[in-house]
């Protein structure tokens, strides 16, 4: 039998690690509410949300915090060692609360010969 031991921010199991799963931070939902966004769209905090941190879950506290400063989504979940479906969920209740903007990636043009050409001379180097 291991040891379940306290550290900064929760509970450690020896062997398993965090003993929160991520369904429990997401409050079950396994879907983010309202538009979908990608890995690559990036998360700002609105100015003045640094106010609402004492009524934030820790972890939409640090996500609030790194998010300052515009920072993609795909960032927010290696920098919290969340997975993206946790942070997209709790990004989506964020956004609804008016705490963060989400702004979407400029999608690359696909139709750009040269991006095909030089996929396809990639392909041929392989």
């Amino acid at each position: 039998m291991t040891a379940v031991q306290p550290f900064s921010g929760g509970w450690l199991d020896d062997e398993a690690g965090p003993v929160v799963r991520p369904y429990a931070l997401t409050g079950g939902r396994t879907r983010p509410s309202g538009q979908r966004f990608d890995l690559l769209d990036m998360v700002r905090a609105v100015r003045g949300a640094a106010q609402e941190l004492p009524r934030l879950t820790p972890e939409q506290g640090d996500l609030l915090l790194r998010c300052q400063m515009p920072a993609p989504l795909a960032e927010l979940a290696a920098g919290l060692d969340l997975p993206v479906g946790v942070i997209r969920v709790l990004v989506s209740d964020m956004r609804e609360r008016g705490l963060v903007t989400m702004h979407r990636a400029q999608p690359v043009g696909l139709n750009d010969l040269k991006i095909l050409q030089e996929v396809v001379d990639g392909l041929r180097r392989i």
